[in-house]
């Protein structure tokens, strides 16, 4: 947390949206990927983990010179989460540069998930009118006095899961959402709580990304996940053109769940390995 002062902005300065570069995302899943982050000079910061045994690195911040650029490539077998910029001026040094599509994040409009309007999002308004009509669901800001609400709703979740996944993430994300700088909603039904959510922007401002986005599973609360999808992007602000809810990790039904939502678009990235150049 003490790098917080430090790279906060220095994130929150960056156009592509990608989901993994807020400090809360690097922060949050440090152990999940052991992260860490070094310094390369006044500007460049370098964030090194390891996934499945392979590791990896990342350059949030811009490109270094190439003999630093080399050393990391010597050192880690691949470069992750590249952005588009990157990754084209990779490319043109010769670099083998491919698309990481399973950790596209999907982007879609505020406007859509608010009005859930034509025949695309009839399914998802036949889901969520239902759930209205049989539920009386109260939706608050999601603040600090409503984190224990959230922490049962994430307890709830965690244990109809089987434990794993990103439990103790977002057990993190509510416990620090102030100092982290996260914002979100909670919902209510007959007193309980029973989902929520909880993200930042990213983008310039452009964008809301959700980190996280729990509920209690129920029969009878069917529809649960299509009500939390519109009413908490109704509350988001107009500044903010589209929401980012993040990747599918290439799980087919994740994937098919994504798509069902229309997206609009993709934040794209990339991986790279090194290749020396060789001009012909």
């Amino acid at each position: 947390m003490n790098l917080r002062p430090l790279l906060h902005p220095r994130f929150q300065g960056l156009a592509e949206g990608i989901s993994e570069f807020t400090f809360a995302n690097i922060h949050l899943f440090r152990e999940a990927h052991r992260y860490k982050i070094s310094q390369l000079d006044s500007e460049l910061f370098v964030i090194t983990g390891e996934d499945a045994g392979e590791a990896f690195f990342m350059l949030p911040f811009g490109l270094p010179d190439d003999d630093v650029l080399k050393e990391l490539f010597d050192k880690y077998s691949i470069m992750k989460a590249v952005p588009e910029p990157q990754a084209e001026k990779l490319a043109q040094s010769g670099h083998q540069v491919w698309e990481d599509r399973d950790n596209f994040d999907y982007l879609y409009s505020r406007e859509d998930l608010v009005n859930l309007t034509g025949r695309k999002f009839h399914k998802k308004k036949n889901l969520l009118n239902m759930f209205i009509r049989s539920n009386e669901c109260q939706a608050r800001p999601l603040l600090e006095e409503y984190r224990d609400d959230a922490l049962q709703v994430l307890d709830a979740w965690n244990e109809r899961h089987g434990g794993g996944g990103d439990y103790d993430a977002a057990k993190e994300a509510l416990e620090k959402m102030w100092p982290l700088q996260l914002c979100g909603g909670i919902f209510y039904i007959e007193g309980e709580p029973v989902a929520y959510c909880l993200g930042e922007e990213a983008a310039l401002g452009k964008s809301f990304v959700i980190h996280f986005e729990k509920a209690v599973l129920k029969d009878e609360f069917k529809g649960i996940f299509q009500y939390i999808n519109q009413a908490f992007a109704s509350i988001l602000p107009q500044k903010y053109e589209t929401i980012n809810r993040e990747q599918d990790l290439g799980n087919e039904g994740l994937r098919q769940a994504k798509e069902s939502y229309n997206p609009v678009g993709f934040v794209k990235k990339n991986k790279v390995r090194f290749q020396e150049y060789i001009v012909k």
